[in-house]
């Protein structure tokens, strides 16, 4: 298991907005500011999460960003999904496995280890929410907070 600048970035975007669309949506120019990030990159990982009904767009000169819902409602293992496809790819699955070579499949020792990593990677993310961690986020200052921005929620 391994997860790409997509994960971190979008995360950090993601806590960046739960602290800050309340006073109005976050725009893209905003968040790579603060953070550095490129902003077609930026721009991708935001379009994946509105495709995934985790962020929502508003269009015209007050436009930008916001969560789609809650961040109570947003979990980690959504936005993994949403930005890297799943938390963890059994390998040993019909679609995954046609595109790798294993001769051991019929009698396969370790397909049952990658299932339950699946399995208690999903419990384990599917019970964190956005919340919890731009929470912690601001606890421990992971979240660059702008210019007279108050972190107390």
């Amino acid at each position: 298991m391994r997860f790409t600048t997509k994960t971190e970035y979008g995360l950090i975007c993601l806590i960046y907005m739960t602290h800050h669309a309340e006073l109005h949506p976050i725009t893209i120019k905003e968040i790579v500011k603060g953070e550095r990030y490129s902003q077609a990159y930026t721009e991708k990982i935001l379009q994946n999460l509105r495709s995934a009904k985790i962020a929502a767009s508003h269009h015209g000169q007050q436009g930008g960003y916001i969560l789609a819902r809650p961040a109570s409602e947003i979990t980690l293992k959504e936005i993994v999904e949403a930005l890297e496809g799943s938390t963890f790819e059994v390998f040993c699955e019909p679609g995954i496995r046609n595109y790798i070579v294993c001769t051991h499949y019929p009698a396969c020792l370790v397909k049952p280890v990658w299932e339950k990593t699946k399995e208690i990677l999903d419990n384990f993310y599917g019970s964190i929410t956005l919340e919890m961690l731009a929470k912690h986020a601001i606890k421990s200052q992971l979240v660059h907070l702008p210019d007279g921005a108050s972190s107390a929620k």
